[in-house]
């Protein structure tokens, strides 16, 4: 039975390989500049105006480091772009749905329309991993050390990945880079866990949708094509293309529909990394401007006093412990160091520094109206209580009912509402260069998965039930706030529909994806942990 699943020597070509290489319009080539030229304008001239808006004035070293810091996570972005997209294009392309010319137009399109869409709930989930000593002190020279090291690690092992026509994750390549530059700092900073490290219990929550993405690909694939073919009464579904003829035109429009939905939903969950990282930039350099949501209205700000009352109250009958405002500070964060603090100290603490908080705030009418001097710190008053008020919710040992639990999470969610936001202006940018690059470098991956994966042609029901299935994954994990692969689940689910059609699978190509799976996380981990160090290292040489 093994010997129909996979080939034990190389294969014969599963087609005669296409060639995708072709002379490209001029007009073409000057729109492609004409665009990227004016993304980086258009963010350029947003920064300016929201730091002019709150009256902060940028110096030009300032601003042209902000600019390079910008140009490196669009460019991560860009090379997700084509190396992850061009796994929603294999398909149509590989069954003559469309063009390859106009597959990836058609899906670096959607893919910018799933970016705008996007909530933003991914890209924070992926800087949750990040040491939160780092997050607090963001625009340090650690700070910029390790955003650095995480960007460019994930674009080094990412183009890598793609010049072999590897299918590697963008996703895993960079929360491998979170993970390294986390543990770096640890060890660096001597600390025995907590703030200095990695948040382990987010960590695990992200690590698992990685591990299970594949599997998701290759077993829902495989059932959902084993039903089309008990349901479907078009035995054209489970055929290959005859040469270069388009499918029947029910079945082509199938297919460009999960081209649009697999494009749709990698933009909007894949385009969040980049928003996320952009925003850590932002924040080391125009903190006045972006380290507090100043888009929230006045009128938002009696339900945020009222939230943060009734969470005081709560930890106050719960045990907590008067602690003064000047130790308060450390003591919370000693307490969240230890991933610890469901004590009567540390509900004191919080309890101590929500107060202050909120006088200030309450004070100011509005986030909007909070001076340049105070936004750093009041941000950071506002993340210390969020991880506290988040830690202390999710603690079996709380002994608290639903409804204090429940008090405690609207708190929480308040307070993200007043740091995390994603202003429009780096959606576009960050959709123009998901886009763009979807355009640009496909053609080593869509090889891959069009002809490497599965030992014959794949019909029309494998394309379509691998990107169903993707499209479907994805958009679920949207919903939870989750970074999943694109990559994993969609190659899984070409590997999937091969074997329910009873073509098998090549044994090389298994060999490298498997390879490719497990030495990223290691790979970046490493990767970012050793840029960090070097970077940190500079830094400190400079006095920085």
């Amino acid at each position: 039975m093994a010997s129909n699943v996979l080939a034990t020597s190389p294969s014969p070509p599963v087609a005669a390989r296409r060639s995708f290489d072709g002379p490209v319009h001029p007009g073409a080539r000057a729109a492609f500049i004409a665009v990227v030229l004016g993304g980086f304008a258009y963010a350029g001239i947003s920064v300016l105006i929201d730091t002019q808006q709150v009256g902060e004035q940028l110096a030009l070293g300032v601003f042209a480091f902000l600019g390079l810091a910008l140009l490196i996570a669009l460019g991560f972005e860009f090379v997700n772009g084509f190396h992850d997209t061009a796994n929603a294009v294999a398909t149509v392309i590989y069954t003559n749905a469309l063009p390859a010319h106009v597959a990836v137009i058609w899906s670096g399109f959607f893919n910018f329309l799933g970016v705008m869409a996007s909530s933003g709930a991914v890209a924070y989930s992926i800087i949750t991993l990040l040491p939160v000593d780092l997050i607090l002190n963001v625009g340090s020279g650690a700070g910029f050390a390790m955003i650095f090291a995480l960007l460019f690690a994930a674009v080094l092992w990412n183009l890598a990945t793609w010049y072999v026509g590897l299918p590697n994750s963008s996703s895993h390549t960079l929360i491998g880079s979170v993970l390294g530059v986390g543990l770096a700092n640890q060890l660096l900073t001597g600390g025995a866990g907590g703030t200095s490290g990695v948040d382990w219990s987010q960590a695990t929550k992200v690590l698992t949708g990685l591990w299970m993405a594949p599997l998701i690909g290759f077993g829902a694939a495989a059932l959902l094509l084993l039903v089309i073919r008990h349901l479907s009464r078009n035995p054209q579904l489970m055929q290959p293309p005859e040469g270069d003829a388009p499918p029947p035109h029910g079945i082509r429009a199938l297919l460009i529909f999960t081209c649009t939905a697999v494009s749709f939903s990698h933009g909007s969950n894949d385009g969040q990394k980049g928003m996320g990282l952009i925003m850590l930039i932002l924040i080391g350099c125009a903190p006045t401007a972006y380290a507090l949501n100043r888009t929230l209205p006045a009128s938002d700000m009696p339900a945020f006093m009222r939230s943060a009352a009734a969470a005081e109250t709560v930890l106050v009958r719960h045990g907590a412990a008067p602690v003064a405002l000047p130790q308060a500070r450390a003591a919370l964060k000693t307490a969240l160091s230890a991933r610890h603090p469901v004590t009567p100290a540390a509900y004191g603490a919080t309890v101590a520094v929500s107060r202050d908080l909120t006088q200030r705030v309450a004070g100011y009418g509005a986030l909007s109206n909070v001076p340049a001097q105070a936004a750093p710190n009041i941000r950071n008053d506002m993340y210390l209580v969020m991880d506290a008020a988040r830690m202390i919710a999710a603690a079996p040992e709380n002994r608290m009912q639903k409804a204090d639990i429940a008090t405690l999470v609207d708190y929480q969610k308040r307070l993200e509402s007043g740091t995390r936001y994603i202003p429009l202006w780096v959606k576009v940018a960050v959709a123009l260069a998901l886009g763009l690059g979807t355009m640009v470098g496909w053609k080593r991956i869509v090889v891959t998965v069009g002809e490497k994966i599965g030992k014959q042609h794949m019909t029309y029901g494998m394309g379509a039930s691998a990107e169903l299935v993707a499209a479907g994954t994805i958009l679920a994990a949207d919903r939870f706030g989750l970074p999943v692969s694109t990559t994993h689940i969609l190659s899984s689910g070409v590997a999937g529909a091969s074997v329910a059609s009873g073509h098998g699978l090549q044994r090389r190509t298994l060999l490298q994806l498997a390879a490719a799976w497990l030495m990223t996380l290691p790979v970046a981990m490493l990767l970012a942990g050793l840029l960090y160090w070097l970077l940190l290292s500079l830094v400190r040489a400079e006095g920085l």
